[in-house]
């Protein structure tokens, strides 16, 4: 038998906790709420889970703030995350996928999208083999796919689970035209309804890792208009 993957979830109206609860369940996983960060934060010193579920309006601390604390901790700092947000600007999505969330969605949700979303993660962060070579190298960066490492030179690079897909899949098809829809498709897993924003934040955020200048990148060319290319 297979053992459930276990999602934490912090948010202060308890109907929406118990939708989101409920639903995930149904669906094979195992679920905790809590009303606040530090509840939660807290509750990580003695089990980890596989996934978070934040939301960004909190009366103590708020998703950013979570979001960053999660990050700094070495234990929690690859788990996947996605925020519930009631926010819908631009500027509140991008400043979550800046912060490294890999996902968000916006109230009012449908259940099923966000059901959606949490097992297109999962799929993306449990993939243990691939058929693919085990190590691709471009100059100086090198991927190591199957420990999930990416090295500049001697230097070993921190990167998001999307960043590391994300380079993955453009020098996997080096020298190759990705559109912002196939690169979505391919790293997210599900339809973003033309939110091809979403690539392009973590495009420059994976420069300012690989790069040895993002502002004149070696690396990562941008087809204007189209998507981008590994060089």
């Amino acid at each position: 038998m297979s053992v459930k993957r276990t999602i934490y979830i912090v948010e202060d109206e308890s109907h929406i906790q118990q939708l989101i609860k409920y639903n995930l369940e149904a669906n094979g996983y195992s679920v905790i709420t809590f009303s606040s960060g530090e509840e939660m934060l807290a509750h990580c010193e003695t089990v980890i889970p596989d996934m978070f579920i934040l939301d960004i309006m909190l009366p103590d601390m708020d998703g950013y703030e979570i979001l960053g604390e999660i990050r700094k901790d070495s234990r929690l700092s690859k788990l996947p995350v996605i925020m519930l947000t009631a926010k819908s600007e631009e500027f509140d999505r991008v400043l979550g996928l800046e912060l490294g969330a890999d996902d968000y969605i916006t109230k009012p949700f449908s259940i099923r999208e966000l059901v959606a979303r949490v097992k297109a993660l999962f799929r993306r962060s449990e993939k243990p083999y691939e058929i693919q070579p085990e190590v691709l190298t471009a100059g100086d960066i090198k991927i190591d796919v199957e420990r999930h490492e990416v090295y500049k030179g001697d230097q070993k690079l921190d990167l998001t689970l999307k960043e590391f897909e994300l380079l993955k899949i453009l020098m996997q098809n080096r020298g190759k035209v990705m559109t912002r829809e196939v690169l979505l498709e391919k790293v997210w897993g599900f339809d973003y309804y033309g939110e091809t924003r979403t690539v392009d934040v973590h495009i420059r955020y994976l420069r300012q890792k690989i790069e040895n200048d993002d502002s004149k990148p070696e690396y990562i060319e941008t087809v204007r208009g189209v998507g981008y290319r590994f060089i």
